[in-house]
């Protein structure tokens, strides 16, 4: 299979340093991801990530009910940061990490204070039945754009009330 055609990408453009944009996509991955996108819905309590190789990516839900849905691969702020993103086509969370896929996020200068998050989800044929559908519903405007949408919100809305 062809690396495109196993593969989405996506780039936004935040108006902070290439430091906060990291912070904010990896600290408070809470205030911005949306929740349609998570295991407990309405009613989580939090989701985020242990900031460190190695480091889980969890949810959490009434009652301490905790859900790993991936493991950080890559922490290097600002810069960069890679996820093994083990949540199945059917959006379950999947143990083995040899049925997950690969997120990576790259935090580049654009300009002052201007910073580009270039996202790359990889490695989709990984998940087994439905990978090319969920590929492609990553893809679309309801996947990544859309949740790098949420992100950016999140980052101008905080740039607009500090200046």
């Amino acid at each position: 299979m062809n690396r495109s055609e196993d593969s989405v990408t996506h780039d936004v453009v935040v108006p902070v340093s290439p430091e906060d944009a990291f912070y904010f996509f990896a600290h408070e991955l809470g205030a911005w991801w949306p929740e349609e996108y998570t295991w407990a819905k309405e009613d989580l309590d939090t989701i985020g990530m242990e900031p460190f190789e190695g480091g889980r990516c969890f949810e959490r839900g009434p009652h301490g009910f905790t859900c790993d849905w991936g493991r950080v691969l890559a922490w290097n702020p600002p810069s960069k940061l890679s996820l093994q993103w083990q949540i199945s086509p059917s959006r379950e969370p999947v143990p083995d990490p040899k049925q997950s896929s690969i997120v990576h996020v790259d935090f580049s200068e654009a300009g002052k204070d201007r910073t580009r998050v270039s996202l790359g989800h990889r490695d989709f044929a990984n998940h087994g039945k439905g990978h090319a559908e969920y590929r492609a519903a990553m893809a679309s405007e309801y996947g990544w754009p859309y949740i790098l949408a949420q992100y950016q919100r999140h980052v101008e809305s905080y740039a607009q009330q500090s200046t």
